[in-house]
């Protein structure tokens, strides 16, 4: 039997440092949170269980976000679980970094299939399936004006987000449900830190006006 509550939210990339905050911040101002997951389902049950030992209300979803059949199930789930959705928040992705130059395909379709692809998936079924007065959020990235080198892959994929979240939110016209996109600057976040030196963090972080990684 579904339990419906006041408000519902679905996070995507859930599991991962921005996602995690994004869930644990929407459950303490009252909202159900389902918080998805690709391939950590430990690091999204962390996240329930602290937010049910809140008292606040999760459920873990596993789903593939570049995949049709599997976005649409997870939403799905979630309705069953909440009775309605009233937030959808899309942080799911990656970032491989790799020069232009080196023509790295694999690496290419990987991070359009997450990034691009995903967002246009559960942004769709969220157009479909969010209550009038509903908010749709898309995490982009501040890097798309930085322009840094090998972030080529990352900065396409985040640029086409954008542009898909201009598109949406013309196109819910008069459903009262809002588009937007949030572009964070630099996060200490598994994501963020992956394969770059202390050196090159310390450089990245005298980037900032106040010198640091939040």
């Amino acid at each position: 039997m579904s339990d419906t509550f006041v408000k519902a939210a679905l996070v995507t990339g859930g599991s991962g440092g921005i996602g995690q905050a994004v869930a644990k911040r929407l459950a303490g101002d009252g909202f159900a949170v389902a918080v998805h997951y690709s391939g950590r389902a430990d690091n999204a049950q962390r996240v329930v269980d602290e937010i049910k030992g809140r008292g606040g209300r999760a459920v873990a979803v596993q789903a593939d976000v570049a995949d049709a059949a599997q976005v649409e199930r997870l939403f799905q789930e979630c309705i069953k679980a909440f009775g309605l959705l009233d937030v959808v928040v899309n942080t799911a992705g990656i970032m491989p970094l790799s020069p232009i130059a080196k023509l790295d395909l694999d690496a290419f379709d990987k991070v359009i299939a997450t990034n691009l692809r995903g967002a246009f998936l559960v942004l769709g079924q969220a157009a479909q399936h969010l209550s009038e007065g509903g908010r749709i959020i898309a995490f982009s990235s501040s890097v798309i004006a930085k322009a840094f080198p090998t972030y080529g892959l990352y900065i396409a994929s985040k640029a086409g987000v954008e542009g898909l979240v201009r598109v949406l939110a013309n196109e819910l016209r008069g459903r009262n449900i809002t588009v937007n996109a949030v572009a964070p600057g630099q996060v200490r976040t598994d994501l963020f830190l992956k394969g770059k030196s202390e050196t090159l963090i310390d450089e990245l972080k005298k980037m900032n006006p106040l010198e640091r990684l939040r």
